[in-house]
């Protein structure tokens, strides 16, 4: 993606507080920008999954938010064309910070199959 450590930290409002204790950056690992080339996901729309969607708590203390996007597009996974995506990230959380683990796209032409 050929951004800088200064492009991959991101502002973040935790848990809707609004003071600035409660505000983290994002950090996107170096696995989870290789995935977001190869799954055909944006920084972009990682962010808003982790900012809009509930979070699940995963095994680990890792968390899960997705979000469901309009595509219309060919997926870079199968050459197929899709009219959205579901994008999932998992991340970790620590007090200072949110690290994007890995992204994982699902396509589908039915948004109710996502």
């Amino acid at each position: 993606m050929g951004s800088s450590r200064a492009a991959d930290l991101f502002r973040i409002c935790h848990a809707g507080a609004a003071t600035e204790s409660a505000i983290k950056s994002i950090r996107f690992s170096e696995h989870a920008k290789t995935r977001l080339l190869q799954r055909g996901a944006t920084e972009e729309e990682v962010l808003e999954c982790i900012r809009q969607s509930p979070r699940s708590v995963l095994p680990g203390g890792r968390f899960s938010a997705r979000k469901t996007f309009l595509f219309g597009a060919i997926s870079p996974m199968n050459n197929q064309h899709y009219r959205f995506k579901r994008i999932e990230t998992i991340f970790a959380e620590t007090p200072d910070e949110i690290v994007v683990v890995t992204v994982k796209v699902y396509s589908s032409n039915e948004e109710r199959d996502l």
